[in-house]
């Protein structure tokens, strides 16, 4: 059986290659060609449009950057639902908004299609390894028929509830991942105004009670203040601004979330983007 695979950035290009590792046919398209180079010459079929992925495959993973982009490669003038054979299961593992989710997972059924949304926990060390902890949203029978292709690609899967409610815990770990790295750099920035060194704030910090496990992983980063994206930062502001939309449509006040956010944006409008996100370090507290 093929299987498609529709996005291959720093994320998705990581998980295709360990189902290709596991046996599986692949079906492949990305938006710039060429990210499927590697792909393609150990095997998987290049499709030219989203469409032909969908006459090819009953079961299609889209892993893309927003909303708009899943939206038109599932429903626009190529999409791949409605060129797909009845009943067949589509796993959305990007980070959208719950409400999106659950509207893809209409349209999916309007069209006779299951549906999942699958976002995952972990960015590219873990993709590359297949560490990634997916997060599921939808029916547990549709779940189980696919387990065997995200164990090959993560280490655990966590089915969370109906359609939105994977979106629904991505959302909000990823809302946690902004406002915990915000936060730690301005201590940083406090720190080292105080002549503190940034080596001894670390040490202290992330082997105290209020250091996250994750901010070691990026601990070296922030030392080195090499940025180069294993998230990138351009992503997480837009995740931070879903969290916003997501929080507008639940009628509730999340104004330390609106607060980073802002961070943020600021730090992509001062050209680190496509940086790791934790380079809002580099922006909170600049090298001189």
């Amino acid at each position: 059986m093929n299987i498609g695979f529709i996005g291959l950035g720093i994320m998705g290009s990581r998980m295709a290659a360990n189902l290709q590792k596991a046996g599986h046919n692949l079906v492949v398209y990305n938006r710039t060609a060429q990210k499927a180079e590697a792909l393609v010459a150990k095997g998987a079929t290049l499709a030219s449009t989203p469409e032909e992925v969908g006459k090819q495959c009953r079961v299609i993973f889209t892993m893309l950057a927003t909303p708009d982009a899943v939206e038109e490669a599932a429903l626009g003038q190529h999409g791949f639902l409605k060129e797909m054979p009845g009943n067949s299961l589509w796993i959305d593992s990007s980070t959208v908004n719950p409400s999106f989710s659950v509207r893809m997972a209409k349209a999916a059924q309007k069209m006779g299609h299951r549906f999942l949304d699958a976002p995952v926990s972990g960015s590219l060390k873990p993709a590359e390894t297949g560490q990634l902890v997916f997060l599921v949203g939808g029916a547990a029978q549709d779940l189980q028929e696919v387990r065997p292709l995200l164990d090959a690609m993560g280490k655990d899967v966590l089915h969370i509830g109906d359609h939105g409610q994977g979106s629904s815990m991505k959302i909000v770990n990823n809302m946690l991942f902004g406002q915990i790295m915000g936060a730690f750099a301005e201590a940083l920035k406090l720190g080292t105004s105080l002549g503190i060194t940034e080596e001894t704030l670390c040490q202290t910090l992330l082997n105290g009670p209020g250091g996250a496990p994750f901010l070691k992983l990026k601990q070296e980063k922030l030392l080195t203040r090499d940025f180069s994206p294993e998230f990138p930062l351009e992503w997480l502001h837009k995740d931070l601004h879903l969290a916003g939309v997501t929080a507008y449509e639940q009628g509730i006040a999340l104004p330390t979330l609106h607060t980073v956010k802002e961070v943020f944006a600021m730090a992509k409008q001062a050209g680190l983007g496509e940086q790791d996100f934790s380079a809002v370090y580099d922006f909170i507290n600049p090298t001189k």
